[in-house]
């Protein structure tokens, strides 16, 4: 409903700016847990790979972006340091997830540059991503999962000669992502650092 709410609003302004690529990134994850004293974890590197498209208001620099992304996002998680876990034999683990996600953005470009634009245009954009489980590894049974999460998401880039865009950002999940079964209070939500590229089609 918000992305059609969004488009209705694009369209109502002017003939909007179509246009889609292929978005390819890489993440730093950290599976962070509510209960910091129970045990550490280490960030890791992930990726992801899919299919974005745009539609921007010509001469304004609004406009609205969506994607779908295959994403790994992963982190090391020191069972082990603590006497529940190591009794059971659960030692230190890379926790890896695979994620079908669907991210909307508001984003605006500075387009006003006397002719550099053509060249290189900043921007900013921000929204929700819709992060949905497609798979994980076991982790010797020590976690269940979130199935569907929503995570909010901000970043700013560069669009490179009308086709190219470089972006960084950071995201965080609203919800809970996991939680140990024992001791199930012990709840985690991802905060992951990102950089993407997308090469678009006209």
């Amino acid at each position: 409903m918000l992305a059609i709410a969004l488009l209705c609003t694009v369209s109502s302004f002017a003939q909007p700016e179509r246009r889609w690529g292929v978005t390819v990134g890489g993440n730093y994850n950290e599976i962070h847990f509510k209960q910091t004293d129970i045990f550490d974890s280490d960030r890791m590197f992930g990726g992801s790979v899919g299919a974005t498209g745009d539609l921007m208001i010509p001469g304004v620099g609004f406009g609205i972006d969506a994607s779908i992304l295959y994403t790994l996002r992963q982190g090391k998680v020191y069972f082990g340091d603590r006497h529940a876990w190591e009794s059971q034999g659960i030692e230190t683990q890379a926790v890896r997830l695979h994620y079908i996600d669907v991210p909307l953005n508001l984003k605006f470009r500075y387009s006003r540059l006397n002719g550099l634009e053509s060249t290189i245009m900043p921007f900013v954009y921000a929204g929700p991503t819709f992060s949905f489980l497609a798979g994980h590894n076991k982790v010797d049974d020590a976690l269940t999962y979130t199935t569907v999460n929503v995570l909010l998401h901000a970043g700013i880039g560069v669009e490179l000669f009308n086709k190219v865009q470089i972006s960084g950002g950071y995201s965080f999940s609203i919800g809970q992502n996991l939680k140990t079964k024992i001791l199930d209070d012990h709840v985690a939500k991802q905060r992951t650092w990102f950089v993407q590229a997308t090469y678009f089609f006209k």
